[in-house]
């Protein structure tokens, strides 16, 4: 089967001049190399596509696929993410992945939360900062966390991300507010243990595929698992190893709530925090997780599973064809 892989390579926006911090979200070669390696022994033929500008470029020309592994995070705007699978349900091409709105909300960190908290998933209580005068009417206690409201791969989070009072509020929310050009969500702040849950599958038939703990080490820079701690070099600021079992139970149970009630698909990861009584609430999900081998969550998800990548990516696979049973049919019969 003819499967078109679209994606954002790093090393493209970077000889364009974008900084490390701009492209984070950005997948290596590495990783492109490893989706398309995996489709190949997983019996298909992978054909690159790139971008969602050479993706428009592509279609308008007449190309087809059976299929695409759609891995795209876009470049402008709040619904960037969701630009190529919008444009792949234009031209009738099913694809890997949550669909344009499940994608469009998700980067919304703060649309999120009231979607998962009116499914009576837990969840921090917070507030969104458009503006410094939206301080006036913030009455939650502190201590408060503080991160853009829009963004990925931790952007945004740092060593002053965890604010103890008004002052130093002000100060954090007007740093973001000009340096990302996008509101500041700000959330009540939780002192308990970090786990990340990844998942596969859609609907009623997702599954937690395992949870790991986020450990920091002493060289952990700031009070989350923010873009520093996730740069090369990493393994000297974290320790992601795999969560104990009452805890990755329980840190599960709230990832699969929120997983379903966004109607995410196919694969990607949820990032759960507690609280100081050891209760797990849902902090943000990320429908398109990095697959970047021994490096992303997912990966290390998969790896303490017993899973190789080629597994890993045959999951994900198996749950697209499940969505799409004609597909499924036709690959049967070739």
């Amino acid at each position: 089967m003819r499967i078109g892989v679209t994606y954002d390579l790093k090393a493209d926006y970077l000889a364009q001049g974008m900084s490390e911090e701009d492209a984070a979200e950005f997948d290596s070669e590495i990783t492109i190399e490893a989706i398309c390696e995996a489709l190949a022994a997983l019996g298909h033929e992978p054909l690159r596509i790139g971008n969602v500008r050479k993706l428009a470029e592509r279609l308008v020309a007449g190309e087809r696929w059976d299929a695409v592994f759609n891995f795209c995070e876009g470049l402008k705007g709040v619904s960037r993410e969701a630009q190529a699978p919008a444009l792949l349900e234009a031209y009738d091409i099913p694809y890997v992945f949550s669909d344009p709105l499940t994608l469009a909300l998700s980067l919304d960190k703060a649309m999120t939360k009231r979607v998962v908290r009116d499914a009576g998933v837990p969840t921090p209580d917070f507030a969104v900062i458009e503006c410094l005068d939206d301080l006036a009417k913030l009455r939650l206690p502190f201590p408060l966390f503080l991160k853009p409201v829009a963004e990925g791969s931790g952007k945004g989070i740092g060593r002053q991300s965890k604010v103890d009072d008004a002052m130093e509020l002000r100060r954090v929310a007007a740093e973001l507010l000009q340096r990302f050009a996008q509101p500041v969500l700000v959330e009540t702040f939780l002192p308990g243990r970090e786990f990340t849950v990844g998942i596969v599958g859609t609907g009623a038939e997702a599954e937690v595929l395992g949870v790991t703990e986020i450990v920091p080490k002493a060289s952990f820079v700031g009070p989350g698992y923010g873009l520093e701690n996730k740069l090369d070099g990493w393994e000297e600021k974290v320790d992601v190893r795999p969560a104990p079992p009452a805890e990755a139970a329980a840190a599960g149970e709230v990832a699969l709530g929120a997983w379903r009630a966004l109607n995410c698909r196919d694969g990607g990861r949820i990032d759960i925090r507690c609280d100081a009584n050891g209760a797990p609430s849902f902090i943000e999900v990320n429908p398109l997780a990095g697959l970047r081998p021994k490096h992303s969550d997912l990966c290390f998800i998969a790896e303490y599973a017993g899973l190789s990548y080629q597994d890993l990516i045959g999951r994900i696979m198996a749950s697209f064809f499940r969505r799409h049973p004609d597909l499924a049919r036709r690959r049967a019969a070739a």
